[in-house]
Parts: structure tokens; C-alpha cells; sequence
């Protein structure tokens, strides 16, 4: 007999407090169990927490009771419950098949303890995949156009101005980035970002920055 851990969720303090919703995905998951001859463990809630991310007191447990082989199989009435995130599901399914463990959600016939199953949850993987490269292209896309209308990306430097004028004169003599970063340690300069002292690579990035607003 498999042995299963059920999880329920639903997102409000309301849904919550009425337990309607956690009650109805109990039972379902518990008929099933019936059908199936499953061995419930435990069944697990989280009563009033989104489902945008796993940043969740129950889910956390629950996995970490897969891990610890506890159970066979990780079961949940609807999907969404489990996550709204296809991203943070196929992080689900790549630890449920690296921890040998089994991932099964009743509404949409995912099951990876069945062929027919795994295939639904691979479809669904895809779609992840999709999702992942849809939001690099669009972050690509933004940095782009903010680059274009020439917002500095990055953290904004701590150094003043007139220490970037003082490298740039001294670059401007001849000195290498090397040359310049023992000068400015000589004198005991503080870098901007709390470093214990500066590089070739700290005084290439001093260079490469534009003047303050303001500042002559």
C-alpha cells in the first residue's frame, strides 16, 4: 500500500476561519486514497497563505517529510493549491524525481507514478520552460530600453566625485589601473561598496562612471 501525504491550502484568513475549502480538498484527496488503496500518513495544510511562491510553513514541512521518506507520494486536490507558479512547480517535479519521491494532482491528471501522468506533468514542465524564458526575454528586453535612455543599471556608487576626478586625472597622466589603485590605498581612500581596498577592476569601474548631477 502507498503511503501518501495529503496537502491543502487555501489563500484568505476568511477561507480560513470557514475551513470549507480545506475540508472539500481533504475529502477528495481521502476518497481517492480510498479508491486507491493509499495509506495517508498525514495531511498537511497551509490555512491562509498565497500560492505565488513555497515560502510556506506547510508545504515545507510536507516536503521535508518527502525527504525524509516519510511517504512515497506527495498528493494535493487541485494544482493551484500546491502552487500557482508553473516555475516553482517543475522545481517540484526536478527535487520529486531527484529525492525518488512521487508528485500527484487529482484535477489535472498529474500522477508521475503513471505513464499517462508524467506525461501531463512533462507538458507542464514545458510550459515552465516557456514561462522562464518569456520573463529573461522581457527583463533583457527592459534593461535594454532603460540602457537606451540612459538610466546607469546596477548599484549606484558610494565614491565622491572628487575621487573618480582624481583617478581620471591620474589615468589621464599615463598612470595604469594598477598604478592608480595603490595610489588610491596609499592614501587610504574607501572604496564605495566597503571593500578593504581597491583593484584594477574597482578603479576600471570608477573610470567607466558618469559624473554626479550637479557636481562640476
Amino acid at each position: 500500500m502507498d503511503r501518501v501525504i495529503g496537502y491543502v491550502r487555501v489563500s484568505t484568513e476568511e477561507q480560513a476561519d470557514s475551513r470549507a475549502g480545506l475540508i472539500a480538498q481533504r475529502a477528495a484527496i481521502l476518497a481517492e486514497a480510498e479508491r486507491r488503496g493509499w495509506h495517508v500518513v498525514e495531511m498537511i495544510e497551509d490555512a491562509g497563505f498565497s500560492g505565488k511562491d513555497l515560502k510556506r510553513p506547510g508545504i515545507q514541512t510536507a516536503l521535508d517529510a518527502m525527504k525524509s521518506r516519510k511517504a512515497d507520494t506527495l498528493v494535493v486536490a487541485k494544482l493551484d493549491r500546491l502552487s500557482r507558479s508553473l516555475l516553482d512547480f517543475a522545481g517540484l517535479m526536478n527535487r520529486a524525481t531527484r529525492e525518488k519521491w512521487a508528485l500527484i494532482a487529482l484535477d489535472v491528471g498529474v500522477d508521475t507514478t503513471s505513464p499517462a501522468g508524467e506525461a501531463m506533468a512533462n507538458v507542464l514542465a514545458t510550459f515552465a520552460q516557456f514561462e522562464r524564458r518569456l520573463i529573461g526575454q522581457r527583463t533583457r528586453e527592459a534593461l535594454a530600453a532603460k540602457k537606451a535612455q540612459g538610466v546607469r543599471l546596477g548599484r549606484p556608487s558610494l565614491v565622491p566625485e572628487e575621487v573618480r576626478e582624481r583617478a581620471v586625472a591620474l589615468k589621464s597622466d599615463g598612470m595604469s589601473l594598477r598604478t592608480i589603485a595603490d595610489a588610491l590605498n596609499e592614501s587610504e581612500t574607501p572604496t564605495g561598496q566597503g571593500g578593504a581596498k581597491w583593484h584594477a577592476s574597482t578603479v576600471r569601474a570608477l573610470l567607466g562612471r558618469q559624473p554626479v548631477v550637479g557636481q562640476e
